[in-house]
């Protein structure tokens, strides 16, 4: 459908923002529409905002955490040691059982 078929389009506007790489991306809006404050940049996908001199910071990314990462984080060596050590009396009392 071409746009004559279509009709008369919105007036638009620019709205420039910034990454923190420095891209810019200049999205276009319609006037009467609401610009969001931040906008994901189409070049590097970081946050982009609309002031040039302090654009948003980049995510923090979290590393992979193991199970074993987070029991560690809870427990200290200590509580493992007395954990594991009450395990194994537990499995020696039932060995020792007929």
């Amino acid at each position: 459908m071409g746009e004559s078929e279509r009709g008369e389009s919105a007036p638009r506007r620019r709205v420039s923002y910034w990454c923190a790489n420095g891209h810019e991306s200049r999205p276009s809006f319609a006037v009467d529409a609401e610009v969001p404050e931040n906008w994901d940049c189409p070049r590097c996908g970081l946050p982009a905002g609309r002031d040039e001199q302090t654009p948003p910071a980049p995510p923090r990314n979290e590393p992979y955490k193991t199970h074993l990462a987070y029991v560690k984080e809870r427990r200290s060596d200590a509580d493992g040691e007395a954990i594991l050590e009450e395990a194994l009396a537990k499995l020696r009392r039932q060995r020792e059982e007929p």
